[in-house]
C-alpha cells in the first residue's frame, strides 16, 4: 500500500502539468514550448534523485529515504503553486524531478522484497498501476479542480502526499532482504554495483528504451487531442480517465500472466501489442478510435516497469 500510495501520488504530481500547457503559458507570459520544457527539466533531473535516494536506501534501509523522498517532492509540488513567476516555477519543477526519481526504486524494492515468491508477477502490476491511478486522478483534477479553483491549486491538492509519511512511519516495516545483506558504506554499494556493471547497463538500456515508448508519447497527449483534433479540455479529461483504466486492467492482466508465461515473453507481447495501437492512436480521425487504441496502448506501461523491476532486481 505505501508503494501504490507513494507511485500514485508521484505520478499525479508529475500529471497534473501536462493538462496545463496552454493555461500556466498564458499566466508566466512565456510560450507554451517553454512550459513544455520544464516535463524535460524534471525528467532529466529524474536520474539524480533515483541515484541519491537508491543509496541512501541501500545504505540506511527502504523506510527512511521514501518518507524523506514523499515528504521532499510534495513540499516542492506544494511551492510550485506559489510560483512567483516562470523562472521559479521551472526551478521547482527541476527539484521535483528528483523526488519523483527517487520514489519508484526504493518503493519499488521495499515491495517486491516484501512479496513472495508466487505473487511477484500480479503484486509488480498491482503497484505500478499506481503510475496509471495517479495519471487518473491528474485527469480529474483537470476536470473539476482546474476549472473551479484554478492553476495553483492543482500543485496545491499535490501536497497531499506528504501525509503517507506518517503511515509510512507508522504501519511499514522495514525490508527483511535489507536487513540481511546491508551494506556497511558508501563503498561497499560501490564496490558491488560495479561488480554487477554489466547487469546495470542492460536495465538502463531497456528502461531508457522503455520511456522512450511512454514518456514519448503520453505526456503530450492530451495536448495533442486539444491542438491537433480540437477536443475540448472536458473531453480530453475523460478520455484521459478511459485510457489509464485500460492500462490500470492492463497491469494486473498482464502481471499475472507473467506468473505463467514468464516474464520476457510477456513484456514481449504488451509491447507488441502497444506498438499495433500506435498508428491509430496517432493518426485516427474519430473519438472512438482514440478511446479504444488509447486504453490499449497504455497496457506496456503497466508491464515496462514492474516487468523489468521483478525480472532483474528481485529475482535476477
Amino acid at each position: 500500500m505505501a508503494g501504490f500510495l507513494g507511485w500514485t501520488l508521484d505520478a499525479f504530481d508529475y500529471f497534473v502539468v501536462i493538462f496545463m500547457f496552454d493555461t500556466l503559458a498564458a499566466h508566466f507570459h512565456v510560450s507554451k514550448a517553454d512550459v513544455v520544457r520544464t516535463t524535460v527539466y524534471t525528467l532529466a533531473l529524474r536520474p539524480v534523485g533515483a541515484l541519491l535516494f537508491g543509496l541512501l536506501a541501500d545504505r540506511y534501509g527502504r523506510r527512511k529515504p521514501l518518507m524523506a523522498n514523499v515528504i521532499f517532492f510534495s513540499i516542492v509540488e506544494f511551492l510550485c503553486g506559489f510560483a512567483p513567476n516562470f523562472t521559479v516555477f521551472v526551478v521547482l519543477r527541476a527539484l521535483y524531478g528528483i523526488g519523483m526519481g527517487g520514489e519508484w526504486g526504493v518503493g519499488a524494492s521495499l515491495a517486491m522484497e516484501s512479496s513472495p515468491n508466487r505473487w511477484r508477477g500480479v503484486l509488480s502490476g498491482v503497484l505500478q498501476s499506481g503510475y496509471s491511478v495517479g495519471y487518473l486522478l491528474a485527469a480529474l483534477a483537470a476536470r473539476f479542480v482546474l476549472p473551479t479553483w484554478g492553476w495553483r491549486a492543482m500543485f496545491w491538492v499535490g501536497g497531499l502526499p506528504a501525509l503517507l509519511a506518517f503511515y509510512i512511519r507508522l504501519r511499514v516495516p522495514e525490508s527483511q532482504a535489507w536487513k540481511q545483506h546491508q551494506a556497511e558504506d558508501f563503498r561497499a554499494i560501490m564496490r558491488l554495483v560495479s561488480k554487477h556493471k554489466a547487469t546495470l547497463a542492460y536495465m538502463v538500456l531497456l528502461m531508457t528504451l522503455m520511456m522512450f515508448l511512454s514518456h514519448g508519447t503520453q505526456d503530450l497527449y492530451p495536448d495533442f487531442l486539444k491542438t491537433q483534433h480540437g477536443v475540448s479540455q472536458a473531453t480530453v479529461s475523460y478520455i484521459a480517465i478511459l485510457y489509464n483504466i485500460g492500462a490500470i486492467i492492463g497491469g494486473i492482466a498482464f502481471g499475472q500472466l507473467s506468473q505463467s508465461l514468464g516474464r520476457r515473453y510477456t513484456m514481449i507481447a504488451a509491447l507488441i501489442l502497444a506498438l499495433m495501437m500506435i498508428p491509430a492512436w496517432a493518426f485516427g480521425s474519430s473519438l472512438l478510435i482514440f478511446l479504444g487504441t488509447g486504453q490499449l496502448r497504455n497496457y506496456h506501461y503497466l508491464l515496462a516497469y514492474p516487468g523489468a523491476t521483478v525480472w532483474i532486481r528481485a529475482e535476477r
